[in-house]
């Protein structure tokens, strides 16, 4: 088959083998592939991909063996290997979570050296993962499945409750289909802010109630209209007056260096006082309930982050936490890894970025 590969830094097009399905798996025929931030960071530099996804446990990969991307996809069913239930009929369109057991262990398609992404003409799924796509579904909004359920997956978690405000930062397609899956749910207000107009005017017609030009206008300033204590103070006073509103919940979509630490250092001390970090591209910030996630490497606490600004500790430059940071609090805030795109190479040092990495990271 012919596949768009994967070789030694450079994309090139190119016969490879035809996979071939295992127990329990199919054979499908790519119909439509999207195209990740995560494939194009990897292509730029899969060294240092490779690095990032051995931090994580992810330490089957090569940067001297081809691979095939593709694990945003449509596809269509074409043939039932053995093992399989067949309750899906040859030449149905299905999505699928993008992994498969392998005969090592579980691989991740698109990021494996045996399994074969969408950006070749046959690749294989596991027949339990699959999803068959609605008639009134295109073949092209079908492939989007992937990405949208990354915003889907963080508005889950996040326990957000009707009236709760909700902040995103960062409108680029994660952060929309976090504001898809906020509206969906007919939750907000929502405010969004990112520094592209285009991104910003994507926001609007995605349905939020305001957005934001961080270079010029916090994506916080606005929590004090809607009765947020923002100090020590207007928390202890909103307290005794019995007027404090729901506290917000902010979902971090961007990834770049810094962001983390930036959001605890100007978000309201409702979200500050965080008994839980995990450094990862995004992330779910609720205070409804304790952390799930914990290690221990405690963290800076959030009085020493507003008044230091000094990095999170162990925190080497483009790496993000093999788990997260937990300090004990009685106030508690939630973040959560919500993807394994979350290994974007964007989370390396943009002083050791390239031009070219950098636009890619705007």
């Amino acid at each position: 088959m012919r596949a768009a590969v994967t070789r030694k830094g450079r994309l090139i097009v190119d016969q490879v083998p035809d996979p071939i399905p295992a127990e329990g798996q199919l054979l499908v025929a790519p119909l439509a592939t999207g195209i990740c931030g995560s494939d194009l960071h990897a292509l730029g530099d899969f060294d240092h991909f490779i690095e990032l996804a051995a931090s994580q446990g992810l330490d089957a990969l090569d940067s001297s063996k081809d691979m095939i991307f593709g694990h945003e996809f449509c596809a269509e069913i074409l043939e039932n290997g053995p093992g399989t239930t067949g309750a899906l009929p040859l030449g149905t369109r299905v999505c699928s979570i993008p992994l498969v057991f392998g005969s090592t262990g579980i691989e991740q398609i698109g990021y494996s050296h045996l399994y074969p992404g969408a950006m070749g003409e046959r690749m294989i799924l596991q027949e339990m993962f699959v999803l068959p796509v609605p008639d009134s579904v295109p073949t092209d909004l079908a492939a989007l499945t992937e990405p949208l359920a990354v915003g889907e997956h963080a508005v889950g978690l996040a326990d957000i409750e009707q009236g709760q405000p909700a902040l995103v930062v960062g409108c680029g397609p994660v952060g929309l289909a976090v504001i898809a899956a906020l509206r969906a749910r007919g939750l907000g207000p929502i405010i969004a802010a990112d520094f592209s107009p285009t991104r910003r005017s994507l926001a609007e017609s995605f349905g939020v109630d305001e957005v934001i030009d961080p270079a010029e206008l916090s994506p916080h300033s606005r929590w004090t209209e809607m009765g947020i204590p923002m100090t020590l103070m207007d928390r202890v006073m909103a307290q005794a007056l019995g007027s404090a509103a729901s506290a917000p919940v902010i979902f971090e979509a961007v990834g770049i260096p810094g962001m983390i630490q930036s959001t605890f250092t100007t978000c309201p001390l409702e979200v500050a006082s965080s008994s839980s970090v995990c450094a990862c591209t995004v992330t779910a910030l609720s205070p409804s309930q304790p952390s799930q996630r914990s290690s221990s490497c405690d963290s800076a606490s959030a009085t020493q982050a507003r008044s230091s600004q000094a990095p999170w500790p162990a925190l080497r430059p483009g790496f993000p936490a093999p788990l997260s940071w937990s300090r004990r609090s009685s106030d508690s805030t939630r973040l959560l890894r919500l993807s394994p795109s979350s290994l974007h190479p964007a989370n390396r040092a943009r002083s050791s970025s390239t031009p070219e990495e950098r636009k890619l990271l705007r």
